[in-house]
């Protein structure tokens, strides 16, 4: 069957992930041992959810290539539509993981702007031992996990003065200093005012945003709105 993002939240939803609990261990010939570390956690329960999505007979193509977006394509016969990005982090120490590279993200607007609107579900565990539990799982729009920063109008991880990735906020605390963007033309103004603010792509930023914009156009029909 072939179904949304939406859809697909709401059936892991009603399947009760959150709260479930998991143990990780290998076996190699006559031994097993316990899995403490974290570092295969996000890829387990990338692998869990694709087999889960096989025993529910729900239809997707997984991206053949593991470092490019996205990690799952929701229609097979519209690889326009239905782009599925699957991220994991440790709920105790917040969300860590990058959102998307910095240049390549900007890039890639340039040609397939319609991945402004991909989904991206998110699953947060928290671990103890070798068992993990499930703390949260969300569906979120790029801008719905983005936000400013004191240092630039999108956060971004920065080493040496050199833009590396754009950072997620901890969008479920009421916490949170910077508040995620409403809709995505916000969060595409402020990418576009941070390629202004960094040196390595203020002079060629001229015109960035008015190319994404016909782009967008192109792909989806529609007009994207943007002073």
């Amino acid at each position: 069957m072939q179904v949304t993002s939406q859809d697909l939240f709401e059936k892991l939803m009603e399947y009760g992930i959150v709260g479930q609990k998991g143990e990780i261990n290998f076996t190699l010939k006559d031994l097993s041992i316990k899995i403490t570390s974290r570092d295969t956690v996000g890829n387990l329960i990338q692998d869990w959810l694709q087999q889960w999505m096989m025993q529910q007979k729900i239809e997707f193509e997984v991206n053949d290539n593991s470092q490019v977006f996205p990690d799952i394509y929701l229609d097979k016969h519209n690889k326009k539509q239905g782009l599925l990005e699957v991220k994991t982090f440790d709920f105790d120490r917040g969300p860590g993981f990058d959102i998307a590279n910095f240049d390549s993200y900007c890039n890639s607007l340039l040609t397939s702007a319609y991945r402004l609107d991909s989904d991206y579900l998110i699953v947060g565990y928290k671990m103890i031992g070798h068992e993990i539990t499930i703390a949260g799982v969300w569906l979120k729009k790029i801008w719905e996990m983005a936000a400013p920063s004191s240092t630039y109008p999108l956060k971004v991880q920065e080493k040496k003065k050199i833009i590396y990735n754009i950072r997620p906020i901890k969008w479920y605390s009421v916490k949170t200093k910077f508040k995620p963007f409403a809709v995505k033309e916000d969060f595409l103004r402020a990418l576009n005012e941070t390629r202004y603010q960094y040196p390595q792509t203020r002079f060629a930023n001229g015109h960035w945003l008015k190319e994404v914009k016909t782009n967008y156009a192109e792909h989806t029909g529609m007009e994207l709105i943007i002073d």
